[in-house]
């Protein structure tokens, strides 16, 4: 695109034609994904011609799948990753091998060649990350079981793209490459690579969060977390490899950090917008021309992709004891072209195996079966709406952590709080703002996220959406009732509960939608009182009164500051001498 003006004027047509398809898609019921899509191909050349350079947008906003692998990776622990094992390296290789074969079969019953069918077939195996991942994560799949194999099979997936791009290297009819890297010299830097990442993490990324943490600036969380992504994907890129890979694993090692759901939370709207410009770019270089000329084939071609991808997938998923409901449903969400088909047809087309036109026109067929995802997702969400029966795979959980509850604030009294609630085996999501204090309770064997627990990104980042409990016990009194009616409304699912200061922060959060709320010091006091007064050997039932009458009166005192705002408000309820309780009852 062009510089100044010229980049604004375009920047602003292709936000106001993707606004308005994503929200009419949306009413629809389509999903986002095929609103860029068709977006980018109205305002691309094909169409209206209003805005060019789709090339070049596409190459910056690539960057967003680096994004989403980043975050994906904060999601998965080392030993969770680890647990997907088989499904990364059984079903992913088996699904990228055999519907690589079966495709292309297909494409030579289309008379091509061997040699281009293959260089055809391998690319169109592989499915859409920046399409799949966003989909299962809005619907709240992607870390159960179902959402944990489609995410292992588009992670062996981007895996394979180095491999890939060697076998279309060893096709190449074009004429050798002598300054070329030696295969096993690219293994050894892949592996040397992955494992400097893996102590950057442990021994330089985690320090300098906590040290960010201290300061408590909450914009350098921001710079840092990209920071992240961009270094670990230029570290991969300087050795020809897969960006999002670098920041996969940069997210892994963090996963297990306090900082999780804070750099969440700050990468999230950036992958957001990004995603959304790679489809307005994908759409922009939909070649509708070569559609034109051949719109049968191309659509034959899609319906051939999803058809044979769908079928092997669904082959395999039973063999690795999947129900058939949710085999076939895995099938259909992975049956699309993927956004790397487009990096492998280019090689393919620089090594002679096919002819740039043929590119182009198989990039119309991955764009087509990409803008069928949507149409199959609302078809795969019907089929695993089926009752299941009592021996069936585990039903899904909540996104995020599971947790029933989230205690915001970790000192004296949301340690109270949280471990009565792990008492009763209620899963909790601790968050504090403390880094000193994360650290102590991580001593004592507690997991505690920093992060800014008033923040509403950063409770949807840690499950708030799907909780029972939202209990919020930090220090001070930043919490007020208009915070809490936009709790409410974010998360109506909650029950809200609230630990207020003192008086003033229960009047100020009157009138908040909250299940309750308690003074910090009430109750330790009103049972010091107790047992002062049983120490002077008063009767039970004589205590028992003059607490009744104790918070009768600060109940109504409260009732009628919260009502007026004023503090001296009921001060005659104020107890400030010795009377007799039947006198004053």
């Amino acid at each position: 695109m062009e510089h100044g003006p010229g980049m604004l004027r375009d920047g602003a047509i292709l936000l106001a034609f993707g606004l308005a398809c994503v929200l009419l898609f949306r009413r629809l019921g389509l999903g986002a994904t095929l609103g860029y899509l068709v977006a980018g191909a109205v305002v691309g050349p094909h169409v209206l011609g209003l805005v060019g350079g789709a090339e070049s947008m596409l190459g910056f906003a690539e960057f967003g799948i680096t994004l989403l692998l980043f975050l994906v990776g904060l999601e998965l622990n080392p030993q969770r990753l680890w647990r997907l094992k088989h499904d990364i390296f059984g079903l992913g290789l088996l699904q990228v091998v055999l519907c690589g074969v079966g495709l292309m079969g297909v494409l030579m019953l289309a008379r091509f060649s061997p040699a281009a069918a293959l260089a055809l077939g391998l690319p169109l195996a592989l499915s859409s990350t920046a399409q799949v991942l966003p989909m299962l994560q809005s619907v709240g799949r992607l870390r159960t079981p179902f959402g944990e194999r489609a995410f292992s099979v588009l992670l062996f997936q981007d895996l394979s793209i180095v491999p890939l791009i060697a076998i279309l290297a060893a096709m190449s009819r074009a004429p050798a490459n002598l300054d070329a890297t030696p295969g096993w010299v690219v293994g050894v830097q892949t592996l040397t690579a992955v494992i400097g990442l893996v102590l950057a993490g442990r021994f330089l990324l985690r320090p300098l969060f906590r040290l960010i943490g201290r300061l408590g600036e909450r914009e350098m969380f921001v710079f840092a977390g990209l920071f992240t992504v961009v270094a670990s994907a230029a570290l991969m890129a300087s050795l020809g490899l897969s960006t999002a890979l670098g920041a996969f694993i940069a997210g892994v090692m963090l996963a297990d950090s306090p900082y999780r759901h804070e750099l969440e939370a700050d990468v999230e709207p950036f992958r957001s917008v990004l995603l959304g410009l790679f489809f307005l770019a994908v759409g922009m270089m939909l070649d509708l021309g070569a559609i034109a000329d051949r719109p049968l084939f191309v659509l034959g071609m899609a319906v051939a992709v999803i058809g044979v991808k769908t079928g092997v997938i669904f082959a395999l998923g039973l063999a690795f004891r999947m129900g058939w409901r949710e085999a076939l449903a895995l099938g259909l969400l992975l049956s699309q072209g993927g956004e790397f088909g487009f990096v492998l047809f280019t090689q393919a087309q620089a090594g002679l195996l096919i002819e740039p036109a043929t590119a182009s026109l198989f990039g119309a067929v991955v764009t087509v079966s990409m803008a069928f995802t949507p149409f199959l997702m609302r078809y795969t969400g019907r089929i695993r709406a089926e009752p299941r029966r009592a021996d069936d795979e585990m039903p899904e959980g909540p996104s995020s952590d599971g947790a029933s509850a989230l205690v915001i604030g970790y000192g004296r009294f949301g340690q109270t709080v949280a471990q009565m609630l792990i008492l009763q085996r209620i899963k909790v999501t601790l968050i504090d703002q403390d880094p000193e204090m994360i650290e102590t309770a991580g001593s004592f064997g507690a997991k505690v996220y920093y992060g800014d627990g008033t923040r509403m990104d950063l409770l949807r980042q840690a499950g708030a959406a799907e909780a029972q409990l939202l209990m919020f016990c930090p220090d001070g009194d930043a919490i007020d009732a208009d915070f809490l009616h936009g709790v409410a409304a974010a998360f109506p699912g909650a029950s809200v509960f609230v630990r207020a200061y003192d008086r003033r922060s229960m009047i100020r959060i009157a009138g908040g939608p909250v299940a309750g709320a308690v003074r910090e010091v009430i109750e330790s006091a009103v049972c010091m009182a107790r047992m002062a007064m049983g120490a002077l050997e008063i009767d039970d039932d004589d205590i028992d009164r003059v607490e009744h009458e104790y918070r009768r009166r600060d109940e109504e005192r409260l009732r009628e500051q919260s009502d007026t705002g004023d503090l001296r408000a009921g001060i005659e309820r104020i107890i400030t001498e010795n009377r007799e309780l039947a006198g004053e009852s």
